[in-house]
């Protein structure tokens, strides 16, 4: 096993129904992939962790294989949080500059932000991110970045995107268990977009739909931010759920027979294909494709009728002027993008997250987004907080120069 290494981003994502560990370094200015660990995930219950011993053993598994490949002790992560509990709120605030016009500065802007924040939120609630949507400088809206500007009169429009409290405690605890430190922890389906939205998708208005196992992360970018994030209570093991109950099967086989012959539209599929299975009782079977779309597309409908009802909740379904970019294990299964297409009246399309350098080729698919995207959003950070750090060195010696001279 190799040494720790400090340039090394590890990011975890503990799914519903995998735990994925992911590891990059920073090589040149580029990102270059590492390793990659995947296990089986356990101990965990309607997208939310319920054991935490199992669900500590699944995360160590997967950690090992990622060390194993990378060639580095990895103790230090970033976390991935989504699930029904997550919630957005869009707030304001702002304040009056004392010495009338001036230069707005860094610490002007996290003032505006701070009395943004400043709202009540239920004592089971924890922010995991404050998202300025834009600034108002003076009544002129529409600026992201006010620093070196001169006005009097500093606001903000904030998102707040926040989750359960308890439910990010369990992901953390179950981390340090497998002998991870958590350094920070990321929305899920912000990381999604990371890696699969562009600039002009953020500008006009895109929804990402992250489709886990057992729910729907969401989020929606208008004007180049965050304008809305929230989950909706169906996933991918609903579909299997009613494939196991519909044809009386064992859950096992018809997770396999949705993922190589599932499809969310009826009239996809020839009225005469059909595909050999064996039966519980272990006799051979011929099984119609159709009926077991017929099973499919009602749950399809169903996921995208709660997406759209709670796009139309936020304010936001008539801003998706760049359709629908859909993530995660769920959104392979055919038929998806044309069922989102007629019920939400827009396009869509499979987001396949951005390649790293050296990163296999089995990375790039849709259930990778969340990881990939996390890798991006950590390395994003670094470089926004080492530029923050030497603005205040430069600032603090330019200071220690002038009180020098005089």
């Amino acid at each position: 096993m190799g040494q720790k290494q400090d340039n090394l981003i590890v990011v975890l994502d503990i799914g519903s129904a995998w735990t994925r560990v992911l590891a990059a370094d920073v090589n040149e200015s580029v990102l270059r992939y590492r390793g990659h660990g995947v296990a089986p995930s356990a101990g965990m219950r309607k997208g939310l962790i319920a054991e935490l011993g199992p669900a500590a053993k699944a995360v160590r598994a997967a950690n090992e294989q990622a060390e194993r490949v990378a060639r580095a002790n990895i103790d230090e992560c970033v976390v991935g949080i989504g699930g029904p509990h997550i919630r957005g709120v869009n707030t304001n605030g702002g304040f009056q500059l004392s010495r009338g016009m001036r230069e707005i500065t860094g610490e002007d802007v996290r003032a505006a932000i701070g009395r943004a924040r400043a709202i009540e939120l239920p004592a089971d609630r924890e922010i995991l991110h404050l998202l300025p949507r834009q600034f108002i400088l003076d009544e002129q809206s529409g600026i992201f970045d006010p620093v070196g500007m001169v006005g009097a009169r500093l606001e903000v429009e904030l998102h707040i995107a926040t989750c359960g409290g308890s439910a990010l405690q369990s992901a953390v605890t179950c981390a340090n268990r497998a002998g991870l430190e958590v350094s920070e922890a990321v929305l899920e389906s912000i990381a999604s977009a990371e890696c699969t939205l562009s600039a002009d998708e953020r500008e006009l208005g895109v929804c990402v739909i992250d489709i886990g196992a057992h729910s729907s992360d969401l989020a929606v970018f208008f004007e180049g931010a965050v304008a809305y994030t929230a989950s909706v209570p169906i996933g991918g093991a609903h579909f299997t759920n009613d494939l196991a109950i519909g044809l009386q099967l064992p859950m096992a086989q018809a997770e396999e027979l949705k993922r190589q012959y599932g499809n969310a539209q009826v009239t996809a599929v020839p009225q005469l294909a059909e595909v050999e299975i064996t039966t519980p009782q272990g006799a051979p079977a011929m099984l119609s494709m159709r009926t077991m779309a017929e099973i499919l597309e009602p749950r399809a409908r169903e996921l995208m009728h709660y997406v759209k009802e709670s796009l139309r909740y936020g304010g936001v379904v008539d801003a998706l002027g760049a359709g629908c970019v859909l993530t995660g294990g769920g959104a392979m299964l055919p038929g998806m993008l044309d069922v989102t297409e007629s019920q939400l009246r827009v396009p869509a399309r499979i987001g396949l997250p951005v390649r790293l350098s050296h990163m296999p080729q089995d990375l790039n698919h849709p259930a990778w987004a969340v990881g990939i995207g996390m890798v991006l959003y950590a390395h994003r950070t670094c470089i926004t907080r080492e530029a923050e750090d030497n603005n205040s060195s430069l600032r603090d010696r330019l200071r220690a120069m002038f009180a020098a001279s005089f």
